[in-house]
């Protein structure tokens, strides 16, 4: 009942039950029930992940050659923190107590196993503890870890700087070292995939080039570590960094004159375009403060457009480096939709046990949407999923059966596919019905 209401319709517990109501097998608990039941789920987590991951390998095969990890956070409308439910970093900017969570994705973008942690500790150290679940709980001995620069931390390669177990990591030109970030930045030494032609970026022809990715790489050691250093450039990554500043400009011009509003709470606020400087007509200190946009930071982070970079211990050639980078973005899609469309946060709850519960059923839910959005293909949005599952309501005939009230399109013909009945005939007999919602409980 949890896990089909967070599809259809998200809310609390309360309202769970309440519009479980709607469905053909009507839940028979109470309320009490359902927040017990957290407490059951929270208590055997691990023992419940390890299994759905079993179970899902019946329904489809698992790409997990290749691991994708990042961390999200949930708020609470609370004022007050408490020991699990902290002030940290929120990444909506929320001014509100929150809750971490840590989550693994296969190469495919279905979730594999998560864990919540305290709002105020560090995302870096979840990673191992979980990762050391996979390789207990999941019988995976042999992968690659994909996470972004804010989880790339020495101890995090080094834990995966295996023989069996590898990583592909962001890397920050910013942060390395000035001979390597003039190696990155450099205008000459550049290929293009499929040519054995060397390439000069200022040489270049900006239209006919403007689609196309350059890269360089070399080995390097950092912290005692043989890494893979890959470097790319594109015009048109180049014109996204400019866009995204330019806008950035505009917002800081207008937060210039708010002097009380200038301090910067995140490390790509438009405010650290803003110099502040206290002066005189002759030049001396003074309390009176002017405000303008510093030019040589703009000027510094111009450099650094339409280049990304990513470190790694693979040996593998670039092209397929860089195919695996890619895809990260599936795990920001899935954090996404949990906050967007199964409404995870704001999160009312307040026990840890049942937190934590809460996004067992969360996690599930997005499990079986994901499997489902792959069985489908990419062409129907998250949106559409969603409304036609919630339109697919039957009248009940009495003593007949029961009559479909929704309208037959190809997305429902393909959900009757994939899940191996239909409920679209005129009349589905009562004995029919059975059958369906038998074979659903398999």
């Amino acid at each position: 009942m949890l896990v089909f209401t967070r599809i259809i319709y998200p809310g609390s517990k309360r309202s769970s039950l309440e519009l479980a109501q709607k469905f053909l097998e009507k839940p028979e608990c109470e309320l009490h029930q359902v927040y017990r039941a957290l407490e059951v789920l929270a208590k055997e987590n691990d023992f419940f992940q390890s299994q759905l991951y079993k179970n899902t390998e019946k329904v489809m095969h698992r790409q997990k050659e290749i691991l994708f990890y990042d961390c999200t956070n949930y708020f609470f409308e609370i004022e007050e923190e408490d020991s699990f439910r902290k002030y940290g970093h929120s990444k909506e900017h929320r001014p509100n107590p929150i809750v971490q969570m840590g989550l693994f994705m296969d190469a495919d973008g279905i979730p594999l196993t998560f864990s919540v942690f305290n709002g105020n500790d560090n995302e870096q150290p979840s990673m191992r503890p979980l990762e050391n679940k996979i390789l207990s709980n999941f019988g995976l001995k042999k992968f690659i870890v994909c996470t972004d620069a804010g989880l790339s931390s020495t101890p995090n390669r080094i834990f995966n700087n295996t023989t069996n177990r590898k990583f592909v990591t962001t890397q920050s030109i910013k942060k390395l070292k000035g001979f390597l970030k003039d190696f990155c930045l450099g205008d000459e030494g550049w290929h293009l995939n499929g040519s054995k032609k060397t390439f000069k970026l200022s040489k270049l022809d900006e239209t006919e080039y403007y689609d196309k990715t350059f890269y360089k790489d070399r080995w390097i050691n950092e912290d005692g570590l043989e890494q893979h250093l890959v470097v790319t450039f594109s015009f048109k990554y180049r014109d996204y960094h400019r866009s995204v500043r330019s806008r950035q400009l505009v917002r800081a011009s207008k937060l210039a004159d708010n002097h009380s509003s200038l301090k910067r709470n995140r490390q790509n606020d438009p405010k650290r375009f803003i110099r502040q400087d206290h002066c005189t007509t002759d030049g001396e200190v003074a309390d009176h403060l002017i405000t303008s946009i510093d030019d040589e930071v703009v000027r510094e982070e111009e450099q650094y457009d339409g280049f990304y970079a990513v470190c790694t211990n693979l040996e593998d050639d670039v092209s397929t480096i860089i195919s695996i980078n890619q895809k990260r973005w599936q795990i920001e899609e899935c954090f996404r939709i949990m906050k967007s469309e199964f409404q995870a946060r704001p999160v009312y709850l307040s026990r840890e046990d049942r937190i934590t519960a809460n996004f067992i059923t969360c996690f599930t839910a997005l499990i079986i949407y994901r499997i489902l959005k792959k069985k489908l293909g990419g062409e129907y949005t998250c949106e559409n999923i969603i409304r036609t599952l919630k339109e697919m309501n039957m009248l009940v005939m009495p003593g007949e059966g029961y009559v479909p009230e929704y309208t037959k399109t190809d997305l429902t013909d393909e959900l009757h596919d994939v899940f191996g009945f239909r409920t679209d005939y005129e009349i589905v007999s009562q004995r029919n019905m059975k059958r369906i919602l038998t074979t659903i409980k398999k």
